[in-house]
């Protein structure tokens, strides 16, 4: 009997291994995403204030890499909560305020990134409505809280410059309902220097030069039984230079993993530009708990952007970087929280909704360790009982040849 031949050679792979390439859906077996540029993340409160007085609520992230910067501004100053994305092509790029024109009567120009021609792409979103819609005992629709009357809190306490957060906190400056009495509203500002995610849940996966946005509304009395609640919000882009940018549009995407966010295996995302230039993304998903447990999901809803229509709400960053307009592709969308069914906001008087802005491509989510465990297994299994009995079939062919027939 002559030697045997080895199977597969040093530079390939074996036979099992070949076949479990095969057999496995191509997204299951691919690389995880990559980090993106690395940055140097810092979170500023109104950057070069004179003075004299408690700074203004103007919150500035800088995330500057090695080829460019990502300037992040968040206002809850003189109108609706305000955020700017700006992505600019160099490293050393800068926010410039000026404060006596951005506090005065007219603000247009108050606010800029220099060089003005380093910018590449802006992107401006405006929170100027919460809605309240009873979803039980009949419809009933309630007057909404303009958040350009809303008071808020010094931004100061709740900045931590080492985690790279702050919390914007609000209440209506009129309220003769009492319903926010004991509650507020709160928007939560995180970047992110690093690549990950974060410990509670969706666990929206971040990229350095990200921050992630947290709405929590926390003790304020509904007015209907199992409230639905909304919140209306405006967005416009620029490109290079001061012509419009792209109207943002709306993609849905659906994955077989959960793990991150249990039982909602989609993400939307908000995009701005062809190829992407920016992004709002987020799990349509909301939780009536703060510990973001499973049982106290809320399903979100998100309607189609369509032509924002009336008068624009007052917004400080709106004109102090876009100038005093008209703004005639800016655009509005509505989300909203909660249904007839499950877990509702009464359950704890507590609502949670998270999502991640940025710039460029989003962040993909890839198959979890825990996913491609399973399929691994599920898939790997048969494949290996297969070729246990082939190789047993073989063997048993071959002492079979070793006998000579008897004439």
């Amino acid at each position: 009997m002559g030697g045997s031949e080895e199977v597969g050679g040093h530079g390939g792979p074996s036979p099992p291994l070949l076949l479990l390439l095969l057999l496995v859906p191509g997204p299951v077996l691919a690389a995880a995403p990559q980090p993106g540029e690395p940055r140097n993340v810092t979170l500023e409160l109104s950057p070069g204030w004179p003075g004299p007085g408690p700074p203004p609520n103007v919150l500035h992230v800088r995330a500057a890499g090695t080829q460019s910067t990502v300037h992040v501004v968040w206002s809850s100053e003189r109108g609706a909560p305000t955020g700017l994305l700006v992505a600019t092509d160099r490293p050393d790029s800068v926010l410039h305020i000026n404060w006596t024109r951005l506090l005065g009567p007219d603000p247009a120009g108050a606010l800029s990134v220099q060089p003005s021609a380093s910018v590449r792409f802006a992107a401006v979103l405006l929170l100027t409505k919460l809605f309240e819609e009873a979803n039980s005992l009949g419809p009933g629709i309630y007057p909404p809280y303009p958040l350009t009357n809303f008071s808020w809190d010094q931004l100061g306490p709740t900045l931590n410059a080492s985690t790279l957060t702050a919390t914007f906190r609000g209440r209506p400056a009129a309220d003769p309902a009492a319903a926010f009495a004991r509650g507020s509203l709160a928007l939560r500002v995180r970047a992110f220097a690093d690549h990950g995610r974060p410990r509670l849940p969706p666990r929206l996966l971040h990229v350095p030069g990200s921050c992630q946005l947290q709405l929590e509304l926390d003790g304020v009395a509904p007015r209907g039984n199992r409230s639905v609640f909304g919140l209306e919000v405006l967005t416009l882009s620029r490109g290079p230079g001061p012509r419009p940018g792209p109207l943002p549009r709306l993609e849905e995407l659906s994955s077989i993993d959960d793990e991150y966010s249990p039982a909602v295996f989609q993400l939307v995302r908000l995009l701005w530009g062809s190829p992407t230039s920016g992004f709002l993304q987020w799990r349509p998903v909301a939780f009536s708990s703060p510990g973001a447990e499973r049982g106290g999901a809320l399903p979100a809803r998100v309607d189609a952007p369509s032509p924002a229509t009336g008068e624009t709400p007052p917004s400080l960053l709106l004109r102090a970087f876009f100038g005093p307009g008209p703004y005639p592709d800016l655009t509005a969308l509505n989300l909203s929280w909660g249904g007839p069914e499950g877990a509702a906001y009464e359950d704890h008087r507590y609502l949670s909704w998270s999502a991640l802005l940025g710039v460029g491509a989003p962040p993909a989510d890839d198959f979890s360790p825990l996913v491609l465990g399973i399929t691994a297994t599920a898939l790997g299994a048969p494949v290996l009982l297969l070729l246990a009995g082939g190789l047993a079939l073989l063997l048993l062919r071959r002492r079979q040849s070793e006998y000579d027939l008897i004439n």
